[in-house]
């Protein structure tokens, strides 16, 4: 594949958002780069960021792009300039799944690699695993087994939400933080989203459920959620697994070695 040279400030700002409608009638903001007949790599972003945040400031975009993909990538719904309900049931993974086929289809692309993190890893779990047609390969990039966001205080987060109660939990701390440090956050939508997703109790990924279809994991060698991403790997029958050097939870997408390890993986496709 032939690189693209693109002007650097052409992937430092974002383009206008263009609305898309899920199955629910939730708005969906969505953006693209690339040029239009370019392999297609849908990315999708992790809890209390959005596709600006995780994609374009940390040069996930610049790199795909000159690389010769077309990026299409979306707001999840409760975050950017996408809707935001504040009702967990407008949350469960299935709708978030559901949220990623209605862009696809809504930008008519039949086929694409997919890039996600933290949640959008979660998201992408299920994606690759419903539209194994539509998939080709896969990069989920910090993904734990386990419950969703199980270790989020939600009465903590409440009541700091109703009059501002100082959060004793360290783990919601860091969740608070992480949910302020972006312009635009609703903290009771994110609130929202975690009780959605947290629901059924069940377990999420489920290893004994795994797709089939060419994945690579990647999660930062200080991340504490390594060990669950790494059985991950092991339960799917064609995945892979890379150790993002020095990086935590919240650094790793920035990291050059994270986006080289899949830019190589996204080129065997």
């Amino acid at each position: 594949m032939d690189a693209v040279a693109v002007p650097l400030s052409d992937l430092t700002s974002m383009p206008e958002p263009q609305q898309v409608y899920a199955a629910d009638g939730t708005r969906l903001a969505t953006y693209t780069w690339g040029e239009l007949d370019a392999p297609v790599v849908v990315t999708v972003h992790g809890f209390a960021s959005n596709a600006r945040d995780n994609w374009v400031l940390t040069g996930w975009v610049r790199e795909l792009t000159k690389a010769g993909y077309r990026v299409l990538a979306l707001d999840q719904r409760g975050h950017g300039h996408s809707q935001k309900p504040h009702q967990p049931e407008d949350y469960g993974i299935r709708t978030l799944v559901t949220d990623v086929e209605a862009v696809m289809d809504a930008y008519l692309v039949d086929d694409a690699f997919y890039v996600g993190y933290s949640l959008g890893a979660r998201v992408g779990w299920e994606v690759v695993r419903d539209l194994p047609q539509r998939i080709g390969r896969a990069v989920l990039g910090g993904v734990p087994d386990g419950i969703p966001l199980a270790r989020l205080n939600l009465d903590q987060v409440r009541a700091y939400i109703a009059d501002g109660t100082q959060v004793a939990d360290q783990t919601t701390q860091n969740y608070i933080a992480l949910t302020e440090r972006v312009p635009g956050n609703d903290l009771q939508a994110l609130v929202a989203l975690a009780e959605g997703m947290r629901a059924s109790g069940t377990i999420d990924p489920d290893p004994a459920d795994a797709p089939t279809r060419p994945i690579l994991f990647a999660t930062g060698s200080k991340d504490g959620i390594i060990g669950g991403s790494r059985a991950l790997a092991s339960a799917a029958s064609d995945g892979t697994f890379f150790e993002i050097p020095g990086r935590n939870h919240f650094n790793a997408p920035g990291s050059r070695d994270f986006k080289e390890a899949a830019l190589a993986f996204l080129a065997e496709g």
